[in-house]
């Protein structure tokens, strides 16, 4: 199991979290996602045979924020 932590800006409420959440458990092999509203940090545990930090981001994205490379 990996975990990453992706940063994320304009997720302002639970709605956003929420919208967040899904998009990233609908990709395979995602098995826990918190998102840290006030910090915008994204903490996602996966199996990293199924899916790729970049499918992370682009799941992020799909959901409309911005991703913030490190």
């Amino acid at each position: 199991m990996d975990r990453d932590v992706i940063k994320a800006t304009g997720m302002t409420c639970q709605h956003c979290v929420m919208r967040v959440t899904k998009e990233l458990k609908a990709l395979g092999g995602v098995k826990d996602v918190a998102v840290d509203l006030p910090t915008g940090n994204i903490t996602v545990d996966y199996e990293s045979a199924k899916t790729s930090k970049e499918q992370l981001e682009g799941a992020v994205k799909q959901a409309g924020y911005q991703v913030v490379s490190s």
